[in-house]
């Protein structure tokens, strides 16, 4: 066989000749296509791992000179590392993830009416939040170029419009009261370019505090501006970012308080699912639109969560809860809510996303735990998608896998980035099939399995079931485990073995999810709305800020080696010593414990005094001039880098009321009418005798 006479490659789709080389030096089988299948046409992505031609590396998700997307995995040009929210590549899986460049005829609303942002603000009683100075500082790091898209609407008792008439000028107020049939007062303005009107939009932003400081109305028609938002952007798409503070009691979606909504002392918390279908009905029609509701709770009075909840849950959106929040009583949360709302104005985002799952013949998708809309079996709909949401999905077994050596998983997520490019990114997992159940418990990931559970055991209170239930659900989960690990070693009855690597610790990790607030039982549970919360939060959180909201991290910290992290003990008080100093990052809340025997250097060095007694709650931890509280904070940095998102610290000393807030983390004591970790595993051993 002789080459092609002009030494190029065969016509694309045609094999290769025997025994002739690629004109890249690899070699083809008689009769096969190239490696991949398909060929290298222009449009067609390059395999992972082949270098292109002309030896320059690749970056994420940057198209070729040609057109053709890069090779994931490769490092930028110019050596920077990747900034945060683009995928990253494993270690022990270089070609598991792909970012792709697709073609925009794919689109259903156009890519440069995609990148609108929409901060809705409730009036009152929000004049004791700092929206105003992080929405101003942030305006250079929106995500998107200039065609982005700003308005902004106020609700009280009426719903409060601002027209942008002129890119420098004033904003005009335009209110409509007529909340059961609201309309769009003027045609145009209400939403603008933020580029060409960002004088405009900085006057008014710097002014928001101003337009209602005299305004003390207890009403919200939020419902009625919702309604209108989305009618206003239904042919853009885009999101929608409300602030709510109080209970909307006019108009479509009003809600009555219910009885006795913050009831501790019940056998069963009620009231944990919705009222009404009304925001879930709106949320259903935002998605449509391809738009996505954010909401931000900032309440001291009970605003059913439950129900408003579902705004953002069937839109894709996000959810923020920050209870008795205030400006001046409540700096822990004000410094939470500040850098939650900075981190979600600037971060990356992307618009109408699709994300289907695929896998293996044999196992098939059974259920979803997440924000979005199921649109078939394996499809979900999301308005947005942004780096810090988590999905979760449940896999059944269909039929034998006898003779199958792996299972293979593949979720290829479509959407449109804040510049307009369309862009598919591809995760595969293999997993293999084992034929031993001993393989199978040295290989369980228990981290995976307990943030599984905890999603399905949210969803399933949130969908109507009793709290009671789930609890009884996730201890059954570690009976039957553990049960099935004795029988696979041929032991029976009521033994409690130590199981292997991970499974060990399984009961422990249930015992933090009833213990937690989203499911603990009786006694003092906590408001309804941070339950709720607790149980959002566990459904749509990362892995490791379920892991550290179920079991946190305890560290001595009273004395810090610059060449080693502290290493976490357990979360018991008999570790705890008076004269020492303890670091607990809980996931949301950081907690530094302060005995009160901790020597007068040590307070000097982290406080800035000398006695206990002069250690203030209140004023915050600095960063001091010297090597202790140097490293403390870099070691507090290094937990948040791990954690992905911010958690402010709070200081707790030891004869402060805060002190339960501490020491209910420690979740192997007995608390109330919880068990410890000791008698849990005697209760379950027992159930493994029944």
């Amino acid at each position: 066989m002789q080459p092609h006479p002009s030494g190029q490659p065969y016509p694309y789709g045609q094999p290769y000749p025997n025994g002739q080389p690629h004109p890249h030096g690899q070699a083809y089988s008689n009769g096969q296509a190239y490696p991949n299948g398909q060929p290298y046409p222009s449009g067609q992505p390059y395999l992972n791992g082949q270098p292109y031609p002309n030896g320059q590396p690749y970056s994420y998700g940057q198209p070729y000179p040609n057109g053709q997307p890069y090779a994931y995995g490769q490092s930028y040009p110019n050596g920077q590392p990747y900034s945060y929210g683009q995928p990253r590549l494993g270690a022990s899986a270089p070609v598991t993830h792909i970012d792709l460049l697709q073609e925009r005829n794919i689109l259903t609303v156009g890519p440069n009416e995609n990148t609108i942002t929409l901060p809705l603000t409730v009036a009152n009683p929000t004049e004791h939040c700092s929206s105003d100075k992080m929405l101003h500082e942030s305006l250079d790091s929106f995500p998107g170029d200039d065609r982005m898209l700003i308005g902004f609407v106020a609700v009280d008792s009426a719903v409060h419009f601002y027209e942008f008439t002129t890119a420098d000028g004033p904003v005009r107020e335009l209110i409509v009261d007529d909340v059961d049939d609201m309309f769009l007062p003027v045609n145009s303005g209400l939403y603008v370019p933020l580029e060409e009107y960002r004088t405009a939009v900085e006057e008014f932003v710097l002014n928001l505090p101003s337009l209602f400081e005299d305004n003390h109305s207890s009403s919200n028609c939020i419902g009625s501006a919702l309604t209108i938002v989305r009618s206003l952007i239904a042919e853009i798409g885009g999101r929608i970012t409300v602030m709510q503070a109080s209970l909307p009691n006019l108009g479509p979606g009003k809600l009555a308080s219910r009885k006795n909504p913050n009831e501790k002392a019940a056998a069963d918390v009620k009231n944990l699912g919705p009222t009404t279908d009304f925001y879930k009905s709106f949320a259903l029609e935002c998605t449509g639109n391809q738009i996505a509701v954010d909401l931000f709770l900032l309440n001291s009075q009970y605003n059913d969560l439950a129900t408003l909840s579902g705004m953002s849950k069937f839109s894709s959106g996000s959810i923020y809860h920050f209870p008795d929040y205030h400006m001046n009583r409540n700096q822990p949360e004000v410094l939470r809510y500040n850098h939650l709302l900075q981190r979600y104005l600037t971060r990356k985002i992307g618009f109408e996303a699709v994300l289907r799952i695929r896998c293996s013949r044999g196992v098939s998708l059974h259920s979803f735990y997440g924000n979005f809309f199921i649109r078939s079996t394996d499809l979900l709909a999301l308005a947005n998608v942004n780096p810090e949401a988590a999905i979760g999905v449940q896999v059944q077994l269909d039929d034998s896998l006898e003779g199958s050596s792996c299972v293979c998983f593949q979720a290829a997520l479509l959407y449109t980035s804040s510049r307009g490019d369309r862009r598919i990114r591809v995760h595969t997992l293999c997993l293999p099939v084992l034929s031993e159940c001993s393989q199978l418990f040295t290989a369980f990931d228990v981290k995976s399995t307990i943030s599984l559970l905890a999603k399905m055991a949210s969803d399933r209170v949130m969908n109507g079931n009793a709290l009671s239930d789930s609890r009884e659900a996730l201890i059954s989960a570690a009976v039957d485990a553990l049960g099935c690990y004795n029988r696979s070693i041929g032991q029976s009855g009521n033994i409690l073995l130590a199981p292997v690597e991970q499974l060990r610790l399984l009961p422990l990790y249930i015992l933090g999810l009833l213990k937690h607030s989203a499911f603990s039982a009786g006694g003092r549970s906590g408001k309804l709305d941070s339950r709720v919360a607790a149980m959002i939060m566990l459904n749509n959180a990362p892995l490791e800020v379920i892991l550290l909201e179920i079991y946190p991290a305890l560290y001595p910290v009273h004395y810090l080696k610059d060449s080693e992290d502290p290493q976490p003990i357990a979360l018991s008080y008999e570790k705890i010593n008076r004269n020492d100093l303890y670091l607990m990052d809980a996931g949301t809340f950081v907690y530094l414990y302060v005995g009160s025997g901790v020597s007068p250097t040590v307070l000097n060095d982290i406080f800035g005094v000398d006695h206990f007694a002069r250690v203030s709650e209140d004023d915050g931890l600095e960063c001091r001039d010297n090597a202790l509280s140097k490293r403390l904070h870099e070691f507090i940095r290094s937990l948040e880098h791990h954690r992905g998102v911010y958690a402010p610290v709070v200081i707790i000393r030891e004869d402060s009321p805060l002190r339960e807030t501490f020491t209910r983390r420690l979740i192997e004591d007995r608390i109330e009418s919880s068990h410890s970790y000791s008698e849990f595993l005697h209760h379950i051993k027992n159930e493994l005798g029944k």
